[in-house]
Protein backbone atom coordinates (compact mmCIF):
# COMPACT_ATOMS: atom_id res chain seq x y z
CA UNK A 1 0.00 0.00 0.00
CA UNK A 2 3.14 2.32 0.91
CA UNK A 3 4.38 2.31 -2.51
CA UNK A 4 0.77 3.26 -4.35
CA UNK A 5 0.98 6.12 -2.20
CA UNK A 6 4.17 7.06 -2.80
CA UNK A 7 3.66 6.50 -6.50
CA UNK A 8 0.66 8.71 -6.37
CA UNK A 9 2.09 11.31 -4.60
CA UNK A 10 5.75 11.32 -6.92
CA UNK A 11 2.98 11.38 -9.87
CA UNK A 12 1.12 14.18 -8.42
CA UNK A 13 4.78 16.44 -7.75
CA UNK A 14 5.84 15.65 -11.18
CA UNK A 15 2.35 17.03 -12.71
CA UNK A 16 2.72 20.18 -10.38
CA UNK A 17 -0.33 19.24 -8.70
CA UNK A 18 -1.16 20.95 -5.10
CA UNK A 19 -4.42 20.18 -3.13
CA UNK A 20 -6.99 22.84 -2.87
CA UNK A 21 -7.13 23.37 -6.55
CA UNK A 22 -10.29 22.86 -8.41
CA UNK A 23 -10.05 20.92 -11.20
CA UNK A 24 -7.89 18.16 -9.39
CA UNK A 25 -9.65 14.65 -8.60
CA UNK A 26 -8.47 11.58 -6.39
CA UNK A 27 -10.25 7.88 -7.03
CA UNK A 28 -12.98 7.00 -4.74
CA UNK A 29 -13.70 3.65 -5.90
CA UNK A 30 -12.19 1.66 -8.04
CA UNK A 31 -13.08 -1.64 -10.23
CA UNK A 32 -9.86 -3.29 -12.68
CA UNK A 33 -10.88 -6.74 -14.12
CA UNK A 34 -9.34 -8.78 -16.29
CA UNK A 35 -10.45 -11.60 -18.88
CA UNK A 36 -8.27 -14.65 -20.68
CA UNK A 37 -10.76 -16.28 -22.74
CA UNK A 38 -9.04 -19.65 -23.80
CA UNK A 39 -9.87 -23.11 -24.92
CA UNK A 40 -9.25 -24.88 -22.13
CA UNK A 41 -11.21 -22.66 -19.49
CA UNK A 42 -11.89 -18.70 -19.25
CA UNK A 43 -9.54 -17.06 -16.56
CA UNK A 44 -10.74 -13.42 -14.65
CA UNK A 45 -10.30 -11.74 -11.62
CA UNK A 46 -10.75 -8.64 -10.09
CA UNK A 47 -9.15 -6.16 -7.94
CA UNK A 48 -10.98 -2.92 -6.45
CA UNK A 49 -7.95 -1.73 -4.61
CA UNK A 50 -6.55 0.63 -7.66
CA UNK A 51 -5.78 4.67 -6.69
CA UNK A 52 -5.76 7.37 -9.59
CA UNK A 53 -5.89 10.83 -9.93
CA UNK A 54 -7.05 13.13 -12.06
CA UNK A 55 -6.66 16.49 -13.05
CA UNK A 56 -9.09 18.15 -15.63
CA UNK A 57 -7.38 21.39 -16.57
CA UNK A 58 -4.41 19.79 -17.66
CA UNK A 59 -6.29 16.14 -18.57
CA UNK A 60 -3.18 14.19 -16.86
CA UNK A 61 -4.26 11.32 -15.20
CA UNK A 62 -2.23 8.30 -13.18
CA UNK A 63 -3.21 5.14 -11.74
CA UNK A 64 -1.35 2.27 -9.96
CA UNK A 65 -3.07 -1.06 -9.53
CA UNK A 66 -1.24 -3.69 -6.75
CA UNK A 67 -0.99 -6.62 -8.52
CA UNK A 68 -1.33 -9.41 -5.81
CA UNK A 69 -5.03 -7.53 -5.01
CA UNK A 70 -6.35 -9.30 -7.84
CA UNK A 71 -9.30 -11.91 -6.37
CA UNK A 72 -9.68 -15.37 -8.66
CA UNK A 73 -12.37 -17.57 -8.26
CA UNK A 74 -9.74 -20.06 -7.31
CA UNK A 75 -6.73 -19.71 -5.34
CA UNK A 76 -4.51 -21.89 -7.71
CA UNK A 77 -4.88 -19.60 -10.59
CA UNK A 78 -4.12 -16.44 -7.84
CA UNK A 79 -1.11 -18.38 -6.79
CA UNK A 80 -0.11 -18.98 -10.28
CA UNK A 81 -0.96 -15.67 -11.17
CA UNK A 82 1.17 -13.69 -9.23
CA UNK A 83 4.25 -16.29 -8.84
CA UNK A 84 4.84 -17.42 -12.22
CA UNK A 85 3.21 -14.81 -14.56
CA UNK A 86 3.38 -11.62 -13.09
CA UNK A 87 6.08 -12.25 -10.43
CA UNK A 88 3.98 -10.06 -7.92
CA UNK A 89 6.73 -10.13 -5.36
CA UNK A 90 9.39 -8.43 -8.04
CA UNK A 91 7.15 -6.41 -9.71
CA UNK A 92 4.11 -5.29 -7.37
CA UNK A 93 2.18 -2.68 -9.31
CA UNK A 94 1.17 -1.91 -12.76
CA UNK A 95 0.69 1.88 -13.27
CA UNK A 96 -0.92 4.04 -16.06
CA UNK A 97 0.50 7.93 -16.77
CA UNK A 98 -0.98 10.26 -19.48
CA UNK A 99 -3.57 12.10 -20.69
CA UNK A 100 -7.34 12.01 -21.78
CA UNK A 101 -8.60 13.57 -24.83
CA UNK A 102 -11.27 13.76 -26.90
CA UNK A 103 -13.75 15.42 -24.70
CA UNK A 104 -15.16 18.50 -24.01
CA UNK A 105 -14.94 18.92 -20.30
CA UNK A 106 -18.13 21.37 -20.17
CA UNK A 107 -20.36 18.62 -21.00
CA UNK A 108 -22.40 17.08 -18.25
CA UNK A 109 -22.75 13.42 -19.67
CA UNK A 110 -21.35 10.02 -20.45
CA UNK A 111 -18.95 11.01 -23.47
CA UNK A 112 -15.95 9.39 -25.46
CA UNK A 113 -12.55 10.09 -24.64
CA UNK A 114 -8.96 8.74 -25.45
CA UNK A 115 -6.31 8.09 -22.22
CA UNK A 116 -2.98 7.83 -24.39
CA UNK A 117 0.03 7.20 -22.17
CA UNK A 118 2.44 5.14 -21.00
CA UNK A 119 1.58 1.92 -19.09
CA UNK A 120 3.72 -0.53 -17.04
CA UNK A 121 3.16 -3.61 -16.55
CA UNK A 122 5.84 -6.86 -15.06
CA UNK A 123 8.63 -3.98 -15.24
CA UNK A 124 7.82 -2.99 -19.18
CA UNK A 125 7.21 -0.12 -20.08
CA UNK A 126 4.89 1.13 -23.57
CA UNK A 127 2.97 3.66 -25.05
CA UNK A 128 -0.64 2.53 -25.15
CA UNK A 129 -4.21 4.18 -26.07
CA UNK A 130 -6.87 3.36 -24.69
CA UNK A 131 -10.55 4.40 -25.91
CA UNK A 132 -13.11 5.08 -23.57
CA UNK A 133 -15.57 7.15 -21.89
CA UNK A 134 -15.60 10.24 -19.22
CA UNK A 135 -18.41 11.70 -17.23
CA UNK A 136 -17.45 14.55 -15.34
CA UNK A 137 -20.43 16.31 -12.67
CA UNK A 138 -20.60 18.70 -10.41
CA UNK A 139 -17.73 17.53 -7.91
CA UNK A 140 -17.24 13.81 -9.39
CA UNK A 141 -15.61 12.13 -12.52
CA UNK A 142 -16.33 8.78 -13.41
CA UNK A 143 -14.04 6.78 -16.00
CA UNK A 144 -14.20 3.89 -17.91
CA UNK A 145 -12.50 1.70 -20.41
CA UNK A 146 -12.31 -1.53 -22.03
CA UNK A 147 -9.06 -2.77 -23.81
CA UNK A 148 -6.66 -5.20 -24.54
CA UNK A 149 -3.43 -6.10 -23.47
CA UNK A 150 -1.07 -8.44 -25.14
CA UNK A 151 0.86 -10.67 -22.66
CA UNK A 152 3.70 -10.56 -24.82
CA UNK A 153 4.44 -6.79 -25.45
CA UNK A 154 5.21 -7.21 -21.10
CA UNK A 155 6.94 -9.72 -21.92
CA UNK A 156 4.97 -12.14 -19.73
CA UNK A 157 5.52 -16.10 -20.28
CA UNK A 158 2.89 -18.40 -21.13
CA UNK A 159 4.55 -21.94 -20.57
CA UNK A 160 4.18 -24.01 -23.18
CA UNK A 161 1.95 -27.00 -20.97
CA UNK A 162 -0.91 -24.38 -20.15
CA UNK A 163 -0.67 -22.14 -23.60
CA UNK A 164 -3.51 -23.49 -24.21
CA UNK A 165 -5.29 -22.29 -21.14
CA UNK A 166 -4.75 -18.53 -20.90
CA UNK A 167 -5.51 -16.50 -24.06
CA UNK A 168 -2.26 -14.09 -25.87
CA UNK A 169 -4.43 -11.09 -25.25
CA UNK A 170 -6.39 -10.49 -22.44
CA UNK A 171 -9.24 -8.07 -22.01
CA UNK A 172 -9.36 -5.01 -19.03
CA UNK A 173 -11.86 -3.48 -18.30
CA UNK A 174 -11.26 -0.51 -15.55
CA UNK A 175 -13.82 1.96 -13.93
CA UNK A 176 -12.71 4.81 -11.36
CA UNK A 177 -15.31 6.72 -9.49
CA UNK A 178 -13.18 10.27 -8.68
CA UNK A 179 -14.38 13.06 -6.24
CA UNK A 180 -12.59 16.40 -6.07
CA UNK A 181 -9.88 17.10 -3.88
CA UNK A 182 -10.68 20.17 -1.40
Amino acid sequence: MKSIVIILLTSMVLFGWHTGLAQKYTSRQSFVHFFSDAPVEDIEATNTTAKSALDLNTREIVFSVPIKSFIFEKSLMQEHFNENYLESDKYPTATFKGKITGYMPEKMEWQSASAIGNMLIHGVEKSETFDGKIRIMADSVFVEAIFPIALKDYNIRIPKVVFYNIAEIIEVTVKFSYAKID
